[in-house]
């Protein structure tokens, strides 16, 4: 088999299902499985991919949320193909992407790892798409508020380039690589475990590198970044990186990172209190719960959103011959009418505007936010 396609799902089963289409029309012609892990969800996911999905994926169920590496760990360890796809159950992809990838990677063997082009929910290019390993002082640059060397932002965004560490949203993985330098370190439960693999590629003679290829990553739906477990856990792994890979250095070197490493989580946990109380205060942004929708695509898609945006009070237009763009308006593609291609390509010349997507054949409103049916 080419190419086994890992997505590992907490909570998330409307975008999990667009993942899941948008990997199907991305591997046609290509010899692949998809392999769901669904981390506990305890929402009815498992019940709705069994019932949309049955004969179209492997679904691991597990009894308990056993975090990004294990699961991602389980399902590698189940499969046998030449190439593995680390994929976020909040993402769509190009539908050359894959061909692209895959090609690429057949005639570069010395690529252990291909990161691509992750696109923001507003069209705009994600910076974390080339990263470079956070060495102490590439980690103290940052700290300091220089991200630059961090981003590696000399590399053009066109053309394909070498990096450091690629982004577990997706991460494509030659398997013989995988075999020398090991699996995901489980250590890890969740954040960094892409920036350690990408590390061991580089030790072990890989090459790691960027395509100038198209996903869209809503980037965090899957988890709620607005909670203190996820300030725990991001910050908790910056630290398990840091000690497996320089703990051996001077105090002169770890003490200041560490102590960078522990008052950049109090930041962020002091912003996420904050922004909290707001909300309970009731001191909340319009533009952010009542969004401006603007509606393209078939008329059969039109029709079925004006009835939802009656049904649901929502602000909307319908395929304007000018769009009035601000970080407020969300235009919603139909998936039916535009690939996704098609749709990250106008959402990118559509920035600032959010991304949504309607499919007819699903009658579910997607967003960065939330989902509406």
């Amino acid at each position: 088999m080419k190419l086994s396609v890992v997505i590992v799902s907490y909570r998330v089963r409307y975008y999990l299902e667009q993942c899941i289409m948008s990997v199907e029309r991305a591997t046609e012609n290509i010899d692949r499985e998809i392999v769901v892990v669904d981390n506990h969800s305890n929402d009815g996911t498992v019940e709705y991919l069994k019932e949309r999905f049955a004969d179209r994926i492997t679904l691991i169920e597990s009894n308990h949320n056993l975090g990004f590496s294990k699961a991602n760990n389980i399902a590698i360890r189940q499969t046998i193909s030449e190439y593995v796809l680390l994929l976020n159950p909040d993402t769509f992809v190009d539908e050359d992407c894959l061909h692209k990838v895959l090609q690429f990677m057949d005639e570069h063997p010395k690529c252990g790892g291909c990161g691509v082009m992750m696109h923001n929910a507003d069209g705009s290019i994600a910076r974390e798409s080339r990263r470079a390993i956070p060495t102490p002082w590439v980690s103290l640059l940052k700290m300091l508020g220089r991200s630059d060397r961090y981003y590696m932002s000399h590399l053009p965004w066109d053309k394909p380039a070498q990096i450091e560490a690629m982004s577990g949203a997706f991460c494509m993985l030659r398997r013989e690589a995988l075999d020398k330098v090991g699996l995901l370190d489980e250590d890890f439960f969740m954040y960094g475990e892409d920036i350690d693999l990408s590390y061991r590629l580089l030790q072990g003679g890989y090459e790691n590198w960027y395509l100038p290829v198209n996903i869209v990553h809503y980037k965090g739906e899957s988890t709620q970044k607005s909670s203190f477990r996820y300030v725990h856990v991001f910050y908790q792994a910056m630290l398990i990186f840091f000690r497996k890979h320089y703990g051996h250095a001077s105090w002169l070197i770890t003490l200041p990172i560490k102590t960078g490493i522990y008052l950049r989580a109090l930041l962020a946990l002091f912003q996420m209190l904050y922004w909290n109380l707001r909300l309970s205060l009731g001191f909340i942004d319009r533009d952010a719960v009542q969004p401006d929708y603007v509606f393209i695509g078939s008329d059969t898609m039109l029709d079925e959103c004006r009835q939802l945006v009656r049904r649901k009070g929502l602000n909307a237009t319908f395929a304007p011959s000018s769009l009035s763009l601000s970080p407020s308006t969300c235009i919603v593609y139909d998936t039916n009418t535009y690939s996704f291609g098609e749709i990250i390509d106008m959402a990118s010349k559509n920035s600032p505007a959010r991304i949504g997507t309607y499919s007819p054949k699903t009658h579910i409103l997607i967003t960065p936010s939330e989902i509406i049916q």
